[in-house]
């Protein structure tokens, strides 16, 4: 059993999981065990309770798995074919309270069909969200997500500065102008007994991604990351194409000065350097 948005609760899951007991007990299956991931996509393949029950198919102890619609399964054809040819291997068969499928090569076909339809029905609603997004984002509206240290999102849906927190983004970038190293600026904030946005603890990564946030000097960027991989995992280096990226300068109100921002940029990029350089090796003699 499965949900995955705030549009399912846990009666969400409480009906699929009564469904398919009754559809166990009509046939006249004892259950052994259920699966339930709670708030995760079925186009992912990061579900935990889903990943044990294909690996607990290897040992035997049991001849199927109940899903109360195919959907519940996968959303991905892939992942849906491969999984169960991967079930299949090891003895077990898939089985849908909704639809019912056979093992004949019209079963086959049909449960490929639904599969397909299932993907397509995500996919084009995440292009439908997408769409209404960028329109937000075209008004400099916040869009989702924790808002950067320093703001926060009014009743609106605009970013407006949190003055006690603005105060930590400032006492960041004075510091790295002044020539420390994010080591010293994290035991200084430590010091100060400064947080960041979630709470936890500050590391060198969490001091550069606020050194260069272009947010700061009051410039609305949207749709810079690329999207999360099948494993349901971002990489925050890689950055999409220029010319789908949304930046609107002076789209929301600015913290730092557009030239303390550059001046950082400039040491960040003279630091970089610095590590990136090989080092000379010489002999002694």
């Amino acid at each position: 059993a499965r949900f995955s948005s705030d549009n399912q609760r846990e009666e969400s899951i409480d009906a699929q999981i009564r469904a398919c007991r009754t559809y166990a007990s009509s046939n006249g299956w004892i259950i052994v065990r259920e699966y339930c991931d709670r708030g995760i996509s079925g186009t992912s393949d990061n579900r935990p309770e889903f990943l044990q029950m294909i690996e607990d198919s290897k040992t035997g102890n049991f001849d199927a798995i109940i899903v109360h619609k195919l959907d519940r399964f996968s959303r991905n054809v892939q992942q849906t074919i491969g999984y169960i040819s991967e079930l299949k291997d090891n003895g077990v068969e898939l089985k849908s309270v909704i639809e019912q499928f056979d093992d004949t090569p019209e079963g086959e076909f049909m449960r490929n069909m639904m599969s397909n339809i299932s993907q397509y029905y995500v996919r084009n609603l995440a292009r439908e969200v997408m769409k209404g997004m960028k329109e937000n984002a075209y008004k400099c509206l916040h869009v989702g997500g924790i808002p950067p240290l320093g703001y926060y999102v009014d009743l609106d849906k605009k970013y407006q500065i949190d003055e006690k927190e603005a105060s930590i983004v400032k006492k960041i970038f004075e510091l790295y102008i002044d020539g420390n190293t994010h080591q010293k600026i994290i035991t200084e904030l430590n010091s100060l007994g400064y947080k960041n946005k979630k709470g936890t603890e500050w590391t060198k990564n969490s001091i550069l991604s606020i050194l260069r946030n272009e947010k700061y000097i009051g410039t609305y960027v949207w749709n810079r990351v690329v999207a999360k991989n099948s494993k349901g995992k971002r990489n925050g280096h890689r950055e999409k194409p220029v010319e789908e990226v949304i930046r609107i300068p002076k789209g929301i109100p600015a913290i730092i000065p557009t030239e303390t921002f550059q001046k950082v940029q400039g040491i960040i990029a003279k630091r970089k350097l610095g590590e990136d350089s090989p080092r000379r090796s010489g002999t002694v003699y």
